[in-house]
Formats: structure tokens, sequence, C-alpha cells
């Protein structure tokens, strides 16, 4: 595999939290594990990575505990890192409380990787057949999301840009919105939030809406939870990918870890939809785990759909 992954969205710190159930407004509950460890973005590059993909972090980030321990956690994966650390700000955090349901709830606040500049970005050097990798909070009001679009509008024709518009999808101006749709190639999202930006529920109504609006030649990739997902290509067909049953311990970074995946998979030359089975499979693996970044390694990965496919047949 040669094709980069070049990684300009934020990566922050995640505290995670487990509790019986979130706490009623004024109360309070005691969690029964809590971890620190790098978050948001690093999820994404951390589930490429051990995909085989050569992985760059290409955003910002600060000075202080955050940041050391968000460089630390990038040099154990193997990812560069593009740019020097802010002097007067340190990385942002996110608490997440992950209830007795394996579900999640964010609080976060935001810091230094908010602030990457269209100089910096200018600086990177993507080559053809490399991806760009961002994420919808890089999109949000701002001076930096107008730098990002100006850039990400003038990337090579050969660099494949990956777009997970993320939660806060709703908050992204229209127009923004749009303008990075129409460079995106690969865009990543979960069922609910192609339902706010398409208002089609069903997720192959909703993936075959928004192929016209990405790049000619695109992908769309709608995940459906444990149901799997949905992939719809240049002719608009949306095809249904299965998932795998098992035993959800902890969500989070699911979905970050079907992206990096299904990014690598493209990158090794794989087809949309063989990307997606192989996406499923590693996002099944990563629910079983505590934590944020948990994705498999690609050797994981493949004993995993070997196994299933005994059980299968």
């Amino acid at each position: 595999m040669t094709a980069r992954l070049l990684h300009v969205g934020p990566v922050i710190v995640d505290i995670v939290m487990a509790v019986d159930a979130l706490p009623r407004t004024g109360e309070g509950v005691f969690a029964s594990s809590a971890r620190t460890q790098a978050g948001g973005g690093f999820n994404v590059i951390a589930a490429a990575a051990r995909a085989g993909m050569d992985v760059v972090y290409a955003g910002a980030h600060g000075s202080g505990p955050h940041g050391d321990l968000v460089r630390a956690a990038l040099r154990s994966e193997g990812a560069g890192v593009a740019h020097a650390r802010r002097p007067d700000a340190d990385t942002g955090f996110c608490v997440a409380l992950v209830d007795g349901d394996a579900e999640r709830s964010f609080v976060t606040r935001l810091g230094a990787e908010m602030d990457l500049s269209l100089t910096e970005l200018r600086a990177l050097r993507p080559a053809p057949g490399d991806f760009v990798y961002t994420v919808g909070y890089s999109l949000l009001p701002g001076p930096r999301a107008d730098e990002l679009l100006t850039w990400v509008g003038d990337l090579p024709e050969e660099v494949r840009l990956v777009l997970d518009p993320a939660p806060v999808v709703g908050d992204i101006p229209q127009e923004s919105l749009e303008r990075a749709l129409a460079r995106v190639d690969v865009l990543s999202l979960s069922a609910g939030e192609a339902a706010a930006v398409t208002g089609h529920a069903r997720p192959e109504e909703a993936a075959a809406h928004l192929v016209p609006r990405i790049r000619p030649g695109g992908v769309v990739v709608v995940r459906d939870s444990a149901a799997g997902c949905v992939v719809a290509g240049r002719d608009g067909t949306a095809q249904r990918v299965p998932g795998f049953a098992v035993q959800a311990l902890d969500t989070t970074g699911a979905g970050d870890a079907h992206v990096g995946v299904f990014t690598a998979a493209l990158a090794a030359g794989l087809s949309p939809r063989t990307a997606a089975y192989r996406a499923n499979a590693a996002a099944a693996l990563a629910v079983t785990r505590r934590g944020s970044a948990t994705a498999p390694t690609s050797a994981e990965t493949d004993a995993f759909l070997a196994e299933s496919v005994v059980l299968l047949f």
C-alpha cells in the first residue's frame, strides 16, 4: 500500500467513563472505570494505520499534557506529525459517558486542534493517489473553516477527499457543506446524520440522494450500526452490506474504525462493497472492546472474517 492518509481533522483527548446510567439533572453517579486517552480524529488514524495505511496527522496540536498525550499516541501507531505544536494553547478534550446499554454521551472542550491555518495546509503536499481526511467539526462557522474549504477546493484531481460530517452536521452552514461535498470522493456518515442531511430516514434512500452531491465517481457510505452499512456509487444504486452479530460493550469510536478501515481498504485497491464488508467487520470487533481507539489490526480483521465465513457455511 503506497497511498497515504493525510488527516487534517482535530485530534483531542478522550476521558471515557463507564456508568450504569446517566445522572438525572442535579444529581451524580459513580463511574465503574475511567480512561484518559487520545480520541476524536485519532480513532480514524489508528484504524487506518492498523489496517496497514501510512498515516500523517496534518492537523493542529497544542502544548501541555493533552498535546503530549496525543503526540505519544500518534507515535505509538507509527503516524507522522506534519506541524509544530501550538505554543500558547493545549489540545482540547472530550468527556464521554458510556452507559449500561453501551450508548455514549459527550461533553467536549475544544482547544488548539481547531487552529489549523491555510498556510499550514498549503505546506502539505498530497501526492497523486493520496487520501485527505477531514470531519464536520472542522467545517463549523469560523475563519479556519473557510480556509480549509479554500484548500480543499484546490486539491489536485488525483487526491481523494474523505469527509465524515459527524453529529454536528446540522450546525454546518449549508453553503459550507455543499462546497465540501462538491469535492468529496468518499462520504461516510451515520444513518442519523444522513437522515438529517437528506430528510430520508431509510439509509438506502439517503445514500442515493447524496451521491449526486459529491464529486463524480465518488462513493457514499451510510453506517447503520449493527445492521452494517449502505454503499452507493457513481450510478446512484444503493447496496446494503450486512453487519456482524456481536455483543457490544462500548460503541465509542465504532464509526471512526469503520471510516479508517474503509479508506485503507480502498487505498489497497478493494472495491467499495468489499471495503465496506471489511469495515463492517472491523467496526464489529471495535465495539466488543472498551475505549475509543479500539479498531483491530489487519490480521485481527482477517481472522474475524475467516471465522465468520466458517460460522456461516
